[in-house]
């Protein structure tokens, strides 16, 4: 953010218009000083005393060439502004680092600082800075936070300006702003089997990625050190540059991560709701499996999924990772109730054949609902499911002995369906949560191996 001063032809245009701004930028002393000497130099001419003449055109001029020069000079004052972190999670803090610097040849007087920040961030900053000598720079700070996920702009920077004197102020506002963003909040989750070897989820897609290492899936540019006997000269040919290819695809784990939106599955509103829990967990376990390695996709059920690096629509699994976190973490801080119905629109995209590790997280589901919610395990790996009943949510932890009736029906549809079905309680925690999934996997695993021993 860096505001200079007008220029001249401007200044030449707006000569008249500029003089009147400098005018009523005039302070209290500076008015008092203008009065006193009109007055003076009224009474010296009635008088004849031309001693007191020159004594009123003094008091008269002072307050007029103060102003003039701060209106024309602007002092030419540079204003930055610096987030430290520029993307924070939700009730947490980010630091706005200020800095003015002064590029003119003239010290400025008393400048004061003022930050426009929504009301959701804080009270608005307000800083006092002495006299900045001519090249110096004043550094200020303040803190902002939100329990509210969402991107909240900060700024323009206003500059209030004075002369030594104390005679004018005048207000200018830098054009810039910046915008912080407040993420979910990330619970850190225990590396449980939810879906077992044979998807990947395990030491042997660890193994096979040894073997086969992290190669892109598509041919790619060339890198310096690579083996010539890998260009892929089709593509070479296509691009006009050097394109390699792989020679091996080790199997790489996909995870679908479905976030239901639908307004009617939810009650309630604020940092505490079902919905941001939703939400928050969502966050977590996209993290967590990128940080696993895995091809993560954001899907919600109006059938909008969060693009991703590969052609195919998943993200992650390579150097990638932080920006494809960083992307999906956009898009949830400002994700909102969607107008829907239903989750067919989710369906369709899932029946098409994603062969993964599908975990997702569900407001109230009622007998039509859970029925297609139920269809959706069939084309993946493991189905893991997190239900949050509205009704329990508006009470106290204390007062909700259990499910609802119509969250306990849904629950048994999605578990006879293949699912993971784990209800949530208010005040639960994903960890906890996750690690129950992880045990009733475990135990209808061991069931339904011992069932087929006998």
């Amino acid at each position: 953010m860096d505001t200079g001063g007008p220029g001249r032809a401007e200044d030449e245009r707006g000569e008249r218009g500029g003089v009147r701004t400098a005018l009523t930028g005039l302070t209290t002393r500076g008015r008092s000083f203008l009065a006193a000497g009109v007055a003076a130099a009224v009474c010296a001419y009635v008088l004849g005393q031309s001693d007191l003449l020159r004594v009123g055109l003094l008091l008269s001029v002072l307050p007029l060439v103060c102003a003039t020069v701060l209106y024309r000079t602007r002092y030419r004052v540079a204003g930055s502004r610096r987030l430290s972190p520029a993307r924070v999670p939700a009730s947490s803090e980010a630091r706005v680092h200020l800095r003015i610097d002064n590029v003119s040849r003239l010290p400025t007087g008393l400048l004061m600082l003022q930050d426009r920040v929504p009301y959701v961030l804080g009270p608005r900053p307000r800083f006092v800075l002495d006299r900045v000598e001519p090249g110096g720079r004043r550094e200020v700070s303040y803190r902002v936070r939100s329990d509210l996920r969402g991107r909240y702009p900060l700024g323009p920077l206003q500059l209030r300006l004075t002369d030594p004197f104390g005679m004018c102020e005048l207000t200018r506002s830098f054009s810039t702003y910046d915008t912080l963003t407040v993420i979910p909040r990330v619970e850190a989750l225990p590396p449980v089997r939810l879906s077992g070897e044979a998807k990947g989820y395990g030491d042997g897609r660890q193994r096979s990625l040894a073997l086969a290492g992290e190669d892109d899936v598509i041919p790619r540019g060339y890198r310096y050190g690579d083996d010539l006997r890998r260009v892929h000269w089709r593509s070479t040919a296509r691009y006009g540059e050097l394109m390699v290819r792989r020679e091996e695809q080790p199997q790489r784990a996909r995870c679908t991560v479905l976030l239901d939106t639908r307004g009617l599955a939810y009650e309630g509103a604020g940092p505490d709701s079902a919905f941001e829990w939703a939400v928050s967990g969502t966050a977590s376990v996209l993290v967590h499996m990128l940080e696993r390695g895995f091809s993560v996709r954001l899907l919600t059920d109006t059938g909008n999924a969060v693009p991703g690096e590969g052609a195919d629509g998943f993200a992650g699994a390579s150097q990638e990772t932080a920006d494809a976190a960083g992307l999906m973490m956009d898009t949830l801080a400002v994700i909102d109730h969607s107008d829907g119905t239903g989750l067919s629109r989710a369906y369709d995209v899932l029946r098409g054949g994603n062969e993964g590790l599908l975990v997702a997280f569900f407001g109230d589901l009622d007998e039509e609902q859970a029925a297609v919610a139920a269809k959706m395990s069939r084309r993946s790996g493991g189905a893991v499911a997190f239900v949050l009943d509205s009704e329990t949510w508006l009470r106290e932890p204390a007062d909700v002995p259990g499910p609802s009736e119509r969250s306990g029906e849904g629950l048994r549809m999605l578990r006879e369906a293949g699912w993971t079905a784990v209800g949530v309680p208010r005040g639960a925690t994903l960890e906890e949560l996750w690690r129950l999934a992880d045990r009733e996997r475990t135990g209808l695993a061991a069931a339904s191996s011992g069932e087929g021993t006998r």
